[in-house]
């Protein structure tokens, strides 16, 4: 009977571990489709400048505060990379790159096509 014992301590430990342990990969649940959707109050400001449009500073805000794990944040900033690879220079990237300072929002990296988002934490 010792076998079927040790077995089930075996098996406890095992679950236990499992609720324990972190998962071991955590995907991004931030998709870019969300990230575009979530910036288009920008797209006036990155195109024609002036002040940035209050549901943009707030949408912004709301990116940073979902994005409460690595692979969100690489996500987003993939999605703002991608975009700013597409600004191809001039104004709008220049604009794009000042949304955080302009929002009073600390972003974890620069908007811009050399930005390298694997290294985002």
């Amino acid at each position: 009977m010792a076998a079927p014992r040790g077995a089930a301590v075996v098996l406890a430990m095992v679950l236990a571990a499992m609720v324990v342990a972190p998962p071991a990969t955590v995907h991004a649940a931030i998709s870019c489709s969300t990230v575009y959707s979530t910036l288009m109050p920008c797209l006036q400001y990155v195109q024609q400048g002036g002040s940035p449009a209050r549901g943009c500073c707030t949408g912004i805000q709301n990116l940073l505060a979902e994005a409460n794990n690595s692979p969100d944040r690489r996500t987003i900033c993939g999605c703002l990379k991608n975009v700013a690879n597409g600004a191809s220079g001039g104004p709008y990237i220049t604009r794009a790159a000042a949304l955080p300072s302009k929002c009073n929002v600390a972003l974890p990296y620069k908007i811009s096509p050399s930005v390298d988002c694997n290294s985002i934490h």
